[in-house]
Parts: C-alpha cells; structure tokens; sequence
C-alpha cells in the first residue's frame, strides 16, 4: 500500500509541474528580485567584483606590502610599504603584521594569528582599510585572495545583460542515482579533482531528452556546471553555473535556466573557477538566464 501511495504521489508531481505557474507576470517578478539578490551579493563583501589579487605562497616566509621588494606587492594606499608576511610551515599558514602596522580580524587587532589551519579550505580575513585578503587553498597551492572594498570595478558594475525570461527553461527534471558518485571537476588552475555527485538530472526540452551530472551542494541544493552553443558568443565561454533543489522522495525537481548565472571568473581574472564536464556540454542554445559580462579591460 505505501508503494502504490508513493507512485500515486510521484504521478501528481509529474502533473501539477508540467503545468506551469499560470501567473506568468508574477514568475518573471520572482526571477527579477532573484537577479536583485544576484547584483547585491557581486556588490558585497563576499562577491567577486572586488577581486583585485591572487598571490600563490611559497613553502616557508612571504612578505607582502606595496613595495616591490616584497615577495607580493600590491599598490594601494591602506598598504605600507612592508605590511606583514605569511609563514606556511606544517601546512598551516600563519600571518604576522610588520612592526606598528595595524591590521585586524573582524574587530580585533592582530600581531600574529593562524589564518589557515591544516584540513581546511579558506581562512578568516584580514583587514587594512577598504582591502581585505585570506588565504585559500587549491589541491597543493596556497593562495592569497586580495579583495579591495573600494575596488574601481565596483563603480562600472551596474548590471548584468540577461535573456528575456522565459518559463519554457523552467524544466521538470528527475535524479538518476549513479553507482559511481565521484565526477571528475576541472579548474581554470588545470587541477583535477573527484567531487562527490547524486547522480545525473534527466529532463527534456521540445520534447527532446538530456542529461546533465550534478554535484551536491549542501541539503537543500545540486549545484550544475553546464555548457551550451551560446558559449562565447553569446554567454561566458567556458561555461555558466546553476544551483536546482534538492529532489523529493520520488526524485523530482526543477530546473530553472533562467537562473543561469556567469561564473566568478566572469568579474575578475583572479579567480579560479571549475570549469563544466565534457558531458554536461548541451548540444542546444540556452536562451536563458545571464550573458556574458563585458568588463572594461577583463578578458
């Protein structure tokens, strides 16, 4: 009986999502204040807009400041001429300010701190007026991510150009669990990593099926790298990303390529994004979501 009740349930699902929102006004409002949250988030101290610096360490002791005899230097007025250095020993990374050099974690100002313990991926930051830097770590390379709150791109970033929304791209799609949960993923580093994945999204556009692998992304999302025709003339060339909803019981979620969005490589050189699978590359234009950001001076 709760096998016929969950393939009734599984069945009502297939029928009440093929027939998509009747509002359609209010659902292209739903994209427009997702793609306000979008901008807001680029803008913020976390997005990628105020990228200006990604420095690789070396084993052992690397000064940084302004001057050019440091191991990295970066021209900026909150920065002196020696700010600090960075000691990786024992794969942990540790940051010590120069002599009267004021430099902070949150609220707090630090001589010495550990700002990258061994086993995790990013560190906490460090402040010095409007620049903020941590260190991040990529397979066997640690890096320094620099970010400038007052960055000039943040002044040109006004906007991203999007397709017209378009609820056809608003897909049914259901989760083929696979055997071999580990997708290979590619960076822009060249470095190639297993990540763990739920399985394959198979869903259907025209009529036509298609297939896309997908990794997981917390509990309540699957995170997509995909590629499509419009790749470089149209959209950013290597690829866009989505984020679907984690399916139900049955397997069932929705795809939404209206949401499509460039990756952090699109707003600043110095990030190292993954790139799509070979087989997440779609034989079909996506006519949805953000195109490519034309950036003064970016690509």
């Amino acid at each position: 009986m709760r096998n016929l009740f969950l393939l009734a349930s599984c069945f009502y699902f297939l029928k009440i999502t093929t027939v998509h929102a009747q509002n359609i006004d209010s659902y292209k409002r739903s994209i427009d204040q997702w793609e306000q949250k979008r901008l807001t988030f680029l803008k913020s101290t976390e997005g990628w807009v105020n990228l200006v610096g990604l420095f690789w360490l070396q084993p052992g002791k690397n000064s940084f400041g302004s001057s050019t005899k440091n191991d990295f230097a970066f021209k900026h007025q909150d920065l002196p001429a020696m700010a600090g250095f960075f000691l990786w020993a024992n794969n942990s990374v540790t940051w010590f300010s120069a002599k009267g050099v004021q430099v902070r974690i949150k609220d707090s100002l630090i001589r010495e701190a550990v700002v990258l313990k061994e086993g995790e991926q990013k560190g906490p930051q460090l402040v010095k007026g409007t620049l903020r830097w941590n260190i991040v770590k990529r397979e066997d390379k640690m890096g320094v991510r620099l970010r400038d709150l007052a960055a000039p791109a943040l002044k040109q970033f006004k906007k991203i150009d999007r397709f017209p929304t378009d609820i056809i791209y608003k897909i049914d799609a259901t989760l083929e669990k696979t055997p071999d949960n580990k997708l290979m993923i590619t960076n822009v580093l060249g470095q190639t990593n297993a990540q763990e994945s739920p399985g394959i999204l198979r869903f259907k556009i025209n009529g036509v099926s298609y297939q896309l692998d997908a990794l997981d992304e917390g509990e309540e999302e699957l995170f997509i790298l995909f590629g499509d025709p419009t790749n470089g003339k149209q959209t950013y060339p290597t690829g866009r990303y989505l984020y679907v909803p984690r399916p139900d019981s049955c397997g069932h979620t929705i795809i939404d390529f209206n949401k499509a969005y460039n990756p952090p490589c699109a707003f600043s050189v110095f990030a190292t994004c993954p790139l799509p699978p070979k087989q997440n590359i779609l034989p079909i234009p996506i006519l949805a979501g953000e195109k490519i950001y034309n950036a003064a001076g970016l690509h």
